[in-house]
């Protein structure tokens, strides 16, 4: 099944209240992970896909976004002189990803909304939504999976990750239809945030998503919901109803994800991810332990 390159599109218009007050000049997506901010992580999974144009959805206050992609001669320039040649291809680098655009969301609508403003950049090409919160590690493969399986199908593509009972109720969770196979299952219905008692399933949505173009149509006809917005969930609900539809299926990840978008697990990331470098890791290791003996 032959379509169009795969467009990718990173909302990344949120406040980052929980960040406070290090997010008040500072956008969330730009919190140093190591030593890249989060959303670099985020454009390099989908660029190693094979994802060349790339459109940030951005907000107020977030022009460090685009700056932090651009190139900077004046820096470039002092490290070569400098004869600097390691950072200055760490410095290039993020500027050399991909082909990356922006787009203001305006009012923060929700994640809906947010993907709704990407259709005239998007336009009919299939895409790829990857939230900045989660960081999936290079090591372990998703977004390719998701892409090959849309590929295949024509359908809607979701990740989905198996989290303790007592945890469903920070994520959707998705009504599936019998066991994995090759892990893949069909999606048949998504509950927002339910209680344990409620939950469908113990599988959650996570923050990758491939879609069609066509979901922008759902989307515009979709009426807000909780807190007056416009959800993704609502559209991928519609999608998975439809009989006649190519529906939504979930790929089961069961490799490392790291939640940025919470204190502790933010901080987590970064011990994690600093603990397996080659040039941090041997360092840091045995401080850890030492650490952890004192507590």
């Amino acid at each position: 099944m032959s379509h169009k390159p795969f467009k990718a599109v990173i909302p990344a218009a949120g406040l980052g209240t929980r960040f406070l007050p290090a997010t008040k000049a500072m956008p969330k997506e730009m919190l140093p992970v190591v030593d890249k901010p989060a959303i670099q992580y985020v454009v390099e999974e989908a660029t190693t896909a094979g994802i060349r144009d790339i459109l940030i959805i951005i907000g107020r206050n977030k022009n460090a976004l685009s700056n932090h992609f651009d190139s900077v001669p004046e820096l470039e320039t002092n490290l070569r002189n400098k004869g600097d040649q390691d950072r200055l291809a760490k410095v290039q680098e993020s500027s050399d990803l991909a082909d990356i655009h922006f787009v203001r969301q305006g009012e923060p609508k929700g994640l809906g909304h947010a993907v709704l403003r990407a259709r005239a950049h998007v336009g009919d090409h299939p895409f790829a939504v990857l939230l900045g919160d989660d960081l999936i590690d290079e090591r372990d493969e998703l977004l390719t999976t998701m892409l090959a399986e849309h590929t295949r199908t024509g359908a809607a593509i979701v990740a989905l990750m198996e989290v303790d009972p007592d945890s469903i109720h920070l994520y959707g969770a998705a009504a599936v239809e019998g066991e994995a196979t090759d892990g893949i299952v069909r999606v048949t219905g998504l509950v927002e945030k339910p209680q344990k008692e409620d939950a469908p399933s113990f599988y959650a949505v996570i923050g990758r998503y491939v879609l069609a173009p066509s979901v922008f149509d759902i989307l515009e006809r979709t009426e807000p919901g909780k807190g007056g917005e416009i959800q993704l969930t609502d559209a991928l609900q519609e999608l998975a109803a439809d009989p006649d539809g190519p529906g939504v299926y979930g790929v089961v990840f069961g490799g490392r994800r790291y939640d940025t978008g919470d204190r502790v697990d933010y901080i987590k990331a970064i011990v994690q991810l600093a603990a397996d470098r080659d040039d941090l890791g041997p360092e840091l290791r045995p401080w850890f332990k030492e650490f952890a003996a004192t507590l």
